[in-house]
């Protein structure tokens, strides 16, 4: 199981000191350009290939499709409980931001830990997620702007629930309509898939210094040597940050997904067994994301929802609708 670490979008940052720098000749080199333009194709034929088949594609797992009412609860608790444990360890956001000894700091942590409460409770969640939204802003302060991007998972869930809020009744069980639905999905899918390639590019494809000193103090995640394969350092780095930017191209498309989050689950478990309670409180929110892109791809009333894009008629729609807003509005 430690082999199967090796291809997933394991975070670094939250287990080693980054390094100082980005080296983008390392990533502008044949080998990480061929593999990022093979990972492009291979989404666009994953995507083709779904429009020829039935959907759900995996008709035994319809069961969990039942709990569709329930995601967006279940959500709320996952992005709860995340920001509580992230709390009580001194973290803010993630747990490779873990140095708030000010005042500041510690009112960081504080709010951090409010919002979790308010989420695991269920009471009104639409402002509690908005509020968490509201957080970028900050970490780009504490941190820097590419830490957005790395943690855009959390933000991919605090909008799902935005838009889509568990009710007040029959334990958070909601109907919300297709377009709430379709628009959730949709900025969820951008949110972790953004994540998932922002940390393939920062701690990979432009950080092999990095990555080098992770695979050196946990050489378990080198599955080729494993199992007698020769390969290089580099050349598993460019591995390594290429079936991660896969799997964030796999989400934004959103086709097929229960085979695709069964295929990602995989992976994304195995790490569990070398890095602990830091990878499952880091992932936490990446889990529930799985849950609601399996339960809505499994329910045949939904399905098709979760590889929505919106169209240009969507997009002049959204915009009439805007214009009539703001007419009403000066009237």
């Amino acid at each position: 199981m430690h082999a199967l670490a090796a291809l997933l979008p394991t975070h670094e940052t939250w287990f080693e000191e980054s390094s100082a720098g980005h080296d983008w000749g390392f990533f502008f080199s044949p080998l990480p350009l061929a593999l990022v333009a093979v990972m492009v194709v291979v989404t666009v034929a994953w995507r083709a290939v779904a429009t020829r088949l039935p959907s759900p594609e995996l008709r035994v797992l319809a069961p969990i499709g039942r709990l569709t009412p329930w995601i967006p609860r279940l959500l709320g608790i996952h992005l709860g409980v995340a920001l509580l444990a992230l709390a009580a360890t001194g973290a803010f956001l993630t747990p490779a931001i873990d140095e708030l000894d000010s005042v500041a700091g510690t009112a960081l942590l504080l709010a951090e830990a409010g919002l979790g409460i308010w989420l695991v409770s269920g009471y009104r969640v639409r402002p509690a997620a908005a509020m968490v939204l509201t957080f970028g802003p900050v970490l780009a302060l504490v941190s820097s702007p590419v830490a957005l991007l790395e943690c855009a998972n959390l933000a991919a869930v605090a909008a799902f629930l935005v838009i889509v809020p568990p009710g007040a009744d029959r334990h958070g069980a909601v109907e919300p309509s297709a377009d709430a639905v379709r628009w959730g999905l949709f900025a969820m899918r951008i949110g972790v898939g953004v994540a998932l390639i922002a940390l393939a590019f920062t701690e990979k494809f432009t950080n092999p210094a990095l990555a080098t000193k992770t695979l050196e103090d946990y050489p378990a995640l080198n599955v080729f040597d494993l199992v007698g394969i020769p390969m290089s350092t580099d050349t598993f780095i460019v591995v390594a940050g290429s079936v991660e930017l896969l799997f964030g191209l796999l989400v934004i498309s959103g086709a097929l997904p229960q085979v695709a989050v069964l295929v990602a689950a995989v992976p994304f478990n195995a790490t569990l067994i070398l890095f602990g309670q830091t990878e499952l409180v880091g992932h936490l929110p990446v889990y529930g994301v799985f849950l609601a892109l399996l339960a809505y791809g499994s329910d045949p009333a939904t399905a098709r929802w979760v590889s929505w894009l919106p169209s240009r008629r969507t997009s002049e729609a959204i915009g009439a609708a805007t214009g009539r807003v703001s007419v009403e509005a000066t009237a």
